[in-house]
């Protein structure tokens, strides 16, 4: 099953060289410009190749499934597009140069908004201290999906369906809750040496600084919308789901368990042996133990009254003493 070519088989790709260029994995024309073109073949293969993903054939398509996202990933964006189209060959003078856009721009372009709305849309950004995308989806002026487009073209970052991905859990588990929280991100995948992770927002250097520290390679943002963010941090760091190791939390936690446990075990123990006993021959012992007690501090101290060379400060000091020795060994064998 593993020798089976999921390429031939799943996407009718005919022999040839395994893994196949990402133009040929996504059933485009060589060098396709249009990033609208690669990101619908790319959702029907994923639909396909989703159909496959139980089973036997889990690992095989979780592997396509990647492939596929990382391939829709470098030809939607602009600078590694053009990277990959050099290394096929392709002279930098075919490849199509597109203007800066603002998000706003993007989604007039779009038809989505009217030149009108910007100074409105600026001031309401402006008012509530939030982005431009962030603006137009609260004055319900646009769809999430599309004010996240527009911000990654300004950006200059892909845009991700969180949907469509399916996250390695090594690579999930790599990054704590706490930060995947902090940062509002989402690690998915290591591609051509550098790992892919999801953001709301263009990424903070910290973040860039934490990903290389703990992967050891540096990382690529793409963007995500802020709900599939959140439910997918939701999903996939569940409490339980991945644990944080904590070495200084979880030893004194690990201590005062023990802590508790011994004196939980200590106080069973004396319950038990008080189970020995009836309440009169414990009242009993009491008894007795009390006059043991009385007569230890007397008696100290009449024999002391006679050793006149002594104080009475130090005298009533020895007499205490021996009382404290008499109570605790009457108390651990005898005064239950």
């Amino acid at each position: 099953m593993s020798d089976m070519d999921v390429y031939k088989e799943w996407l009718g790709i005919p022999e040839g060289d395994r893994p196949p260029d990402h133009y040929t994995l996504l059933r485009l024309v060589m060098f396709e410009d249009d990033p609208e073109k690669v990101r619908n073949n790319y959702r029907k293969l994923n639909g396909h190749v989703r159909k496959f993903a139980t089973g036997q054939y889990l690992k095989q398509s979780q592997d396509l499934l990647n492939q596929l996202a990382k391939a829709m990933l470098s030809l939607t964006d602009l600078d590694s597009k053009q990277e990959y189209d050099a290394s096929l060959g392709r002279e930098s003078t075919d490849t199509v140069v597109t203007e800066d856009q603002t998000t706003l721009q993007y989604l007039i372009n779009r038809g989505i908004l009217k030149r009108s709305q910007i100074r409105e849309i600026e001031h309401f950004a402006d008012a509530r201290g939030v982005s431009h995308r962030d603006a137009v989806i609260q004055m319900k002026l646009a769809e999430p999906v599309e004010a996240t487009r527009g911000l990654a073209t300004e950006l200059r970052m892909p845009y991700v369906d969180l949907d469509d991905m399916l996250p390695e859990d090594d690579v999930l588990d790599g990054l704590p809750r706490n930060v995947v929280k902090r940062h509002s991100c989402l690690p998915l995948f290591e591609d051509g040496g550098r790992l892919l992770v999801a953001c709301i927002h263009e990424p903070h250097p910290d973040l860039e600084d934490e990903i290389r520290m703990r992967y050891g390679i540096p990382m690529r943002g793409v963007l995500a919308m802020p709900r599939q963010i959140n439910q997918a941090i939701a999903k996939h760091y569940a409490a339980g789901t991945r644990a944080e190791v904590q070495p200084v939390d979880d030893a004194s936690e690990s201590s005062t368990t023990s802590k508790k446990q011994k004196n939980v075990k200590k106080n069973k123990t004396a319950q038990k042996v008080n189970k020995q006993f009836t309440d009169d021959e414990r009242t009993n012992r009491r008894n007795i133990s009390l006059i043991v007690i009385c007569w230890s501090v007397i008696f100290p101290m009449l024999a002391m009254s006679m050793l006149t060379e002594l104080s009475g400060m130090i005298r009533a000091v020895i007499s205490a003493a021996i009382a404290v020795v008499v109570i605790g060994v009457l108390k651990s064998s005898y005064w239950k």
